[in-house]
């Protein structure tokens, strides 16, 4: 296994201890870029520590020391202040997803016995079902508790400045359902958070010239672990983009250099450049480029001369990305190639939210793009229960590793266990220690000889073709064979198919090319893992917050069609 160097990293003891030596060190830098009417407003490391001061100070007076307390919102600098001024004194922050419906988001204030909702305006209608005794503060009441706040520390009100924080106690408590429903309150510690930091920052360099756009929700471990607090920590900028629709015109605004995605969004951005090459009739000529390109050595020159050829390309982005990083489900490792062929480094990692959210990541000077990646350097990754082809479940060990599930004693010995946590994920570790996931436990097919067969892998495939945009891919056990057939649910890439049939295309036409694809991953795979049938789609598959498709309940919505299709 390759010795690689990490980047050198400080350690903090806890959030607080980290925000305080930011500070320090970047003072009047900009630490947040804010939309106001029409235009980017800064907000310097000085005015972001001062202004949680104020508000921790603010919520210690009015009784709620030692609360739950839940924030729920569009990313913004109220959102990432209240977050902030809760966990660095005041009590236990519940990040909440503003998209989950109101009778939900009334249960997770129930069950987390939350003291106080702090929430945008823009949903306020999804905290009336809550508690009446439950606190209410709008996003746009935060100013004057800040300017409240701020006088009782000119007072000498010190009872927020000199909190002491436990590193090890519940600090967060994230709710999260995954893709399948069933809610968890993931319990998260100061030292939890701040040692995933230096793990993930000792890998990949961010420093103090990065400039982050923020398009995920940060009410998920991910965006909030490692596209804010990250930022925090190494003196970056972050921007807060004003929604998935407005990324490329945010781009043009804030000139990212990083950026956090989900493969959905990275491959959306990827398959557009491509689009755009082709509709300007550039496709041989860009390959061509590529292809040029690709034998300039070493890596530094290569990505330089990239930046100069496929310069149009790197303007629509802003011009000075040079780093995605993709998570929250594996990405195909043909778009990672194809962004690193036009000169923006891409990775992609692995990380749950019971790991605050980090477990491994492709570094940037060593990757492999079939990989979620390495082991963070002070943790370790292991399969248990090996198959004979290497697989198994992967469980991970590192001080990252959740203190448990909320009120779930008897869950949380399931999945935690002599100190490994068991993802529920299986995988298995190449010679060089890269982890390469092959799906979830919970949607494995295993055929009737014992076959298993992995539905994330066919879906890869099935959106490398051209007019397949999303795929899930399910099992049904068909009672003549005695065996199970492999239904693929497509969503078509309608767009593509216009502008390759025009708008009038017919049934026909999309069938062909559905059929064409089910044959061309048939043609590639073991004969014990083909397609049977396929069954179309009108619509987007559901997803949840991160963008991952719910695949709870899809197939059980397409089982009739698949009757109908075999002839039952």
């Amino acid at each position: 296994m390759a010795k690689l160097q990490n980047y050198p990293v400080k350690v903090y003891r806890d959030l607080k201890e980290m925000l305080k030596a930011s500070t320090e060190t970047y003072g009047e830098k900009t630490l947040f870029m804010q939309k106001e009417n029409g235009s980017y407003r800064n907000i310097s490391y000085n005015r972001y520590a001062a202004d949680v001061n104020a508000l921790g100070t603010e919520l210690l007076a009015r009784g709620l020391g030692g609360k739950r307390i839940i924030v729920t919102g569009e990313n913004c600098y109220a959102w990432v202040t209240a977050y902030m001024a809760v966990i660095c004194g005041v009590g236990v922050i519940v990040p909440v997803d503003k998209e989950i419906p109101a009778e939900e988001i009334a249960n997770i204030a129930k069950v987390s016995e939350a003291a106080a909702v702090i929430y945008s305006s823009k949903f306020a209608a999804k905290i009336e079902g809550i508690d009446p005794s439950v606190v209410r503060i709008a996003f746009n009441e935060l100013h004057g508790l800040i300017e409240a706040g701020r006088e009782r520390i000119q007072n000498g009100d010190s009872s927020y400045l000199g909190a002491v924080i436990d590193p090890n106690a519940m600090s967060s408590l994230i709710f999260t359902s995954g893709t399948t429903g069933v809610s968890k309150g993931v319990m998260l510690s100061h030292h939890n958070i701040v040692f995933n930091l230096s793990e993930m920052c000792q890998m990949v360099y961010i420093g103090p010239k990065d400039i982050f756009l923020s398009v995920l929700p940060l009410h998920h471990a991910y965006e909030c672990t490692c596209g804010f607090l990250c930022q925090v920590y190494r003196g970056c900028t972050v921007a807060f983009s004003e929604g998935l629709r407005y990324v490329t015109k945010n781009m043009q605004e804030v000139h990212p250099t990083m950026m956090l995605c989900v493969p959905l969004l990275l491959e959306t951005m990827y398959r557009k450049v491509w689009a755009n090459i082709r509709k300007n009739g550039l496709e041989k000529k860009v390959k061509a480029m590529i292809k040029v390109t690709n034998a300039i050595h070493p890596e530094k020159a290569r990505m330089a001369a990239k930046k100069k050829v496929f310069r149009a390309v790197h303007n629509s982005f802003g011009g000075q990305l040079r780093l995605l990083i993709s998570g929250g489900a594996a990405v195909d490792p043909q778009v990672l190639q194809g962004l690193r062929d036009l000169g923006i480094q891409a990775l992609q990692g692995y990380g749950l939210t019971e790991c605050a959210p980090l477990a491994a990541l492709n570094r940037d000077c060593f990757w492999n793009d079939s990989s979620a990646g390495l082991a963070t350097p002070n943790s370790l990754l292991d399969i248990d229960d090996m198959q004979e082809d290497g697989t198994g479940e992967i469980r991970y060990k590192g001080d990252n590793v959740m203190l448990g599930y909320y009120q779930m004693p008897e869950l949380t010995a399931e999945v935690i266990r002599d100190g490994w946590f068991y993802t529920g994920d299986l995988g298995y570790l190449d010679e060089k220690g890269f982890l390469h996931i092959t799906g979830r436990k919970k949607n494995v097919i295993v055929t009737s000889n014992g076959k298993n067969i992995f539905p994330e892998e066919l879906e890869t495939y099935l959106c490398r073709t051209p007019y397949v945009s999303e795929a899930v891919v399910v099992g049904f056990l068909n009672p003549r064979k005695k065996d199970y057939d492999i239904v693929a649910i497509l969503y078509p890439d309608y767009e593509r198919m216009e502008e390759s049939f025009g708008k009038n295309y017919t049934q026909q036409q999309l069938d062909d090319e559905m059929r064409r694809a089910v044959a061309e991953v048939n043609g590639i795979v073991q004969s014990y893992k083909r397609i049977e049938t396929y069954v179309l789609r009108a619509e987007e598959f559901p997803k949840n917050a991160s963008r991952k498709i719910k695949r709870a309940g899809i197939a059980d919505s397409v089982f009739e069609e698949y009757k109908k299709k075999i002839g039952e």
